[in-house]
């Protein structure tokens, strides 16, 4: 995931669910953004970076849902204007990687 990806991408229609030991977010569509290999959202509280984690995401295209796993690997901002997170999913099914690949390549992600 690049910035540049990231600042030309679209935004992930649906709400998204993030679960981590620490928090569990419902993510409104405009703070999320979808690539083919990970996740990119604004989030209200920070990440620990290399924290292991697992997303909830529901397809525009077809309203299947699939959960991912993954690892943040960066987390920036404060507390005043939230934070940006980017996670890297690990370990997915071959069914997730198919609708993954398909959310990133629709106009809802940055492939």
């Amino acid at each position: 995931m690049s910035a540049k990806k990231f600042v030309s991408g679209q935004s992930f229609d649906k709400p998204v669910t993030v679960v981590a030991r620490q928090a569990k977010l419902d993510l409104s569509a405009d703070t999320v953004f979808i690539h083919k290999s990970g996740i990119e959202f604004r989030s209200p509280t920070p990440f620990n970076e290399w924290s292991e984690m697992t997303v909830s995401l529901q397809s525009p295209n077809d309203g299947g849902k699939f959960s991912a796993n993954g690892v943040i690997v960066a987390c920036t901002g404060n507390k005043h204007a939230g934070y940006q997170v980017s996670m890297l999913f690990t370990d997915m099914s071959s069914t997730a990687q198919a609708r993954l690949a398909s959310m990133a390549q629709s106009p809802f992600g940055s492939a």
